[in-house]
């Protein structure tokens, strides 16, 4: 069985970690190349970072950034925001990112994942996920989580897979930020309907949520940001944790 993963995220505006919740009321959260730094020493699996408003405001990521991070780090490193065209993704391979997570110009245009993984290799590609629970049925957002689309959740994980993403990270905005724990149920849902790893994101507070979303879903790595970025859980200590209760961890 594939060992559990524990990812922080690293959300980019302005260049500073921020942190909101469900989507909006955003904070300061620190330095990047410091936090990735401190992640590292902490144990934890893999970094992602995602430039939140470079779709929005039609720019490319931080390439810059990238490159700062990726030399101070030597976990694997998912980045993400704004990346529209192949070309996009090969400059964020190169600036040391070894993956690339594909959102909103998925759903646009889904050749684009299979562009990437057809340059690259199936695990280099990432889908963002972004999903909201509305009139009873789990729906896709892009933009951010701003706008909506008449995508169902776990039919555009399918069709992800089958266009070639390698993973799929999945953030439930009902969730996001709130601490509550995560979104067990599309979750489990999504894990179950691919045959890729799923990353749950979005509501993580106390250990113990971490556990729920390993223990009843067959998500593979589990993603949180404020809950690492404030200190309130150290990595070190949630690995202890799941490791008491018999759960598989790296």
């Amino acid at each position: 069985m594939l060992k559990k993963r524990i990812i922080p995220c690293l959300d980019i505006k302005n260049g500073r970690t921020v942190k909101g919740v469900n989507f909006v009321d955003i904070r300061d959260a620190g330095d990047a190349v410091e936090l990735a730094k401190r992640y590292v020493i902490e144990g934890a699996d893999e970094l992602v970072f995602l430039d939140i408003t470079a779709t929005v405001e039609k720019r490319k990521t931080l390439i810059e950034l990238v490159k700062r991070i990726a030399k101070e780090i030597n976990i694997p490193f998912t980045v993400g925001g704004g990346i529209d065209t192949l070309e996009d993704a090969q400059a964020i391979i190169r600036a040391g990112a070894d993956k690339v997570s594909v959102n909103s110009s998925a759903v646009k245009n889904p050749r684009l994942i299979t562009e990437i993984a057809n340059e690259f290799g199936n695990q280099c590609v990432v889908l963002a996920i972004d999903t909201k629970f509305e009139n009873n049925e789990w729906m896709v957002y892009v933009h951010g989580g701003r706008t909506p689309t008449m995508l169902r959740t776990v039919a555009w994980a399918k069709e992800g897979e089958q266009h070639g993403a390698g993973e799929i990270l999945l953030t439930s905005m009902n969730n996001d930020g709130t601490k509550n724990g995560f979104a067990l149920d599309i979750t489990g849902a999504v894990a179950d309907a691919v045959n890729i790893p799923v990353i749950a994101s979005g509501g993580a507070g106390i250990a113990e949520h971490f556990a729920d979303v390993f223990l009843q879903t067959k998500a593979s790595a589990a993603l949180a940001a404020s809950i690492f970025h404030f200190g309130e859980i150290p990595i070190p200590q949630l690995k202890a944790y799941l490791k008491s209760q018999n759960i598989s961890i790296r």
